[in-house]
């Protein structure tokens, strides 16, 4: 069973924030010809997003008809149909994100920093895509091109994350790793693909220091125990992606 009460406080607290904030500025929808609200509130379909995350289903559709409307059925008694949450989904993108970045974890001196790729489509249909084209472009990882987006990273060595970012597909690994790391002090464990002379004295700058392991055609560095101890954690933040 999950904290769904803990769940549901912290995002309730939230919402009542939130919605001080953005309602002023909500500009009106003259193409809505409805005005009747929700059955379901919008802080409980955020608490069934969030709570699908934490759980072990592959699928959410399994999620909401198998688990939700037959364990939870008591605490969500205005559920609406698996369609109809479906549609109102898109509806908690923005305030999940803002929830994201105002709670973020700990600062606790030693991070990893990583980045993956979000397709937005499948290679061979990249000339008849039309949705992301304005944002999307092709780039390449260490095993194959795509197009789409670049998801990047900062976790600390408990699995918080500590900031993101998203960007075109064609963004260098290392360019947003400033934004990502301001105000950060400690050791910043990355792969071989942040290894930047320029980066590393910028960083060094804020008192971070970033650490990685020399590439096959570079001189071997000695790295010392603790630092080489946390370097081999940094497959924590592949767990966190996946």
């Amino acid at each position: 069973m999950m904290p769904l009460t803990e769940i549901f406080c912290h995002i309730d607290d939230f919402c009542k924030h939130f919605n001080n904030q953005v309602n002023p500025y909500q500009l009106p929808n003259p193409n809505r010809k409805r005005n009747r609200p929700c059955k379901m509130r919008f802080l409980e379909i955020m608490t069934i997003v969030v709570m699908f995350q934490l759980s072990h289903y592959r699928t959410f559709k399994d999620f909401y008809l198998n688990y939700i409307l037959i364990q939870y059925h008591k605490e969500f008694l205005n559920y609406v149909s698996y369609n109809r949450f479906v549609e109102l989904m898109p509806l908690t993108l923005m305030p999940l994100v803002c929830m994201l970045i105002a709670l973020p974890g700990q600062e606790a001196g030693k991070y990893f920093i990583d980045s993956t790729k979000i397709p937005a489509c499948h290679n061979l249909r990249i000339h008849n895509h039309k949705v992301s084209t304005d944002f999307a472009t092709r780039g390449k990882t260490s095993t194959r091109w795509f197009f789409g987006f670049k998801l990047h990273l900062v976790l600390d060595n408990y699995g918080e994350i500590i900031s993101f970012r998203l960007t075109p597909g064609n963004i260098d690994d290392r360019k947003p790793v400033q934004a990502l790391a301001r105000k950060l002090k400690g050791w910043l464990m990355g792969d071989r693909g942040y290894i930047s002379k320029k980066l590393e004295k910028q960083l060094l700058q804020q008192e971070l220091q970033l650490i990685a392991r020399a590439k096959k055609n570079m001189k071997q560095k000695i790295i010392q125990p603790a630092k080489g101890y946390f370097l081999d954690k940094r497959g924590m933040i592949e767990t966190v992606i996946d």
